[in-house]
């Protein structure tokens, strides 16, 4: 009878993790959109202020906005592993 209640917690437990890293998948995803949505609204608004330094924006933008991309993949696929492993 022991036996069988810690086999039901040790399962319940495993599905909250994997509910959990899911959850926080999620949120890395959406964490990452929308800091890279207000990269791209923060440098629009400085184009339009000052059009003529337009290139050295968009390029600093992309490669901001790539360093965000990485750190949300980062994040995605340590919560997926959470469930798969």
């Amino acid at each position: 009878m022991l036996l069988a209640t810690m086999i039901l917690q040790a399962a319940a437990g495993a599905a909250l993790g994997k509910a959990g890293a899911a959850l926080g998948a999620a949120l890395a995803a959406f964490a990452g959109a929308f800091g890279i949505a207000k990269i791209g609204k923060s440098t629009m608004e400085s184009i339009a202020r000052q059009p003529e330094s337009s290139s050295n924006l968009r390029t600093a933008m992309i490669i901001t906005a790539g360093m965000v991309e990485g750190a949300a993949l980062f994040a995605i696929i340590v919560c997926l592993l959470a469930i798969v492993l």
